[in-house]
């Protein structure tokens, strides 16, 4: 076996990634006929075949499929070491990749990247708004340097992440102002049973937390009626706002709308509903400084409290 280099790695991956010469060709920004003899070139350097080319899509041999893991893990490693020598230039540039599940991505996260940008504006900040599975695996992966998330990750990553006590967001039930129990501070329990609900879909992670909690209080999920189930928070709040029905949504997605005085909160009697949060890293990645410093210094205001104030 002799060397290869590591941009045909990157172009082996691309391959890989597309299904095609021509399509990795188009988002590497080089012709078709390069990408060929590079490939042509790393398949004499390994001494096999990379991709079976009897049909119209690039698929991967056996050994194709083994190199492509060590060619990831090649290339994050590189990554890496790019990402480490950056940091000697004392946060004077590199990068920062944040993972959030849908909430916290939404209503949180901007403002403290916001704070973050102000303290270390040459460092460029991406924030990916996932599900909790995918936002998981990004930071096993090393897509991303560190992950928030609402829900359970997946068992098979347990053992490999460090998961810890973010904080915890509050979940509310929310009206339309012009709603008859839109005054009433408490409501019992048992009113609930006569709303009309709005829901996420039952497949979310936030609706599978939120009546988890619920039944923890004794609340009785199948008796509440829910009229409709959307996509997201900004639909259900749009339909409260609407007089379509009520919703349980996080607080901190309703500040806005709390102030401008279109939805109002009302307490339930006995019911304080919190879900957790997770910060998740991966221990056996490097940590850059610019991860480390989102962490400790803007990270740590909220940490183990709320992410929204209490209501007056």
């Amino acid at each position: 076996m002799s060397s290869f280099s590591l941009d045909q790695l990157k172009i082996f991956r691309a391959i890989a990634q597309q299904g095609s010469f021509k399509r990795a060709a188009d988002s590497l920004y080089i012709s078709q006929p390069a990408v060929s003899l590079q490939i042509q070139n790393l398949e004499a350097a390994v001494g096999i075949p990379l991709f079976n080319r009897s049909g119209r899509k690039a698929e991967l041999t056996e050994g194709g499929r083994i190199f492509l893991e060590y060619c990831g893990r090649i290339l994050e490693l590189c990554d890496e070491s790019y990402r480490a020598l950056t940091d000697l230039e004392d946060l004077k540039g590199g990068s920062l990749v944040i993972g959030a599940s849908q909430t916290t991505g939404t209503y949180v996260m901007p403002r403290l990247i916001g704070e973050f940008h102000r303290r270390y504006p040459e460092i460029a900040v991406q924030l990916r708004v996932l599900s909790t599975r995918r936002a998981a695996y990004g930071v096993a992966e090393g897509k991303l340097d560190l992950s928030i998330i609402g829900g359970e990750i997946p068992n098979e990553l347990v053992g490999r992440l460090r998961i810890e006590l973010y904080a915890e967001d509050e979940l509310a039930l929310v009206v339309p102002a012009q709603h008859a129990l839109a005054n009433c501070e408490v409501i019992d329990k048992e009113i609930l049973y006569t709303m009309r609900f709005i829901a996420l879909d039952p497949e979310s992670t936030t609706r599978r937390v939120l009546d988890e909690v619920l039944r923890r209080f004794n609340i009785d999920v199948s008796r509440l009626n829910i009229e409709m189930e959307l996509s997201s928070i900004e639909a259900i709040k749009a339909a409260v706002q609407a007089d379509l029905g009520v919703a349980f949504v996080s607080a901190t997605a309703i500040e806005k709308e709390i102030h401008l005085g279109v939805l109002r909160r009302i307490q339930v009697s006995g019911l304080t509903l919190r879900r957790p949060l997770s910060l998740l890293t991966d221990p056996q990645r490097y940590e850059s400084r610019a991860a480390k410093v989102f962490r400790e210094q803007i990270l740590a205001n909220y940490a183990n409290g709320l992410l929204s104030p209490q209501p007056n």
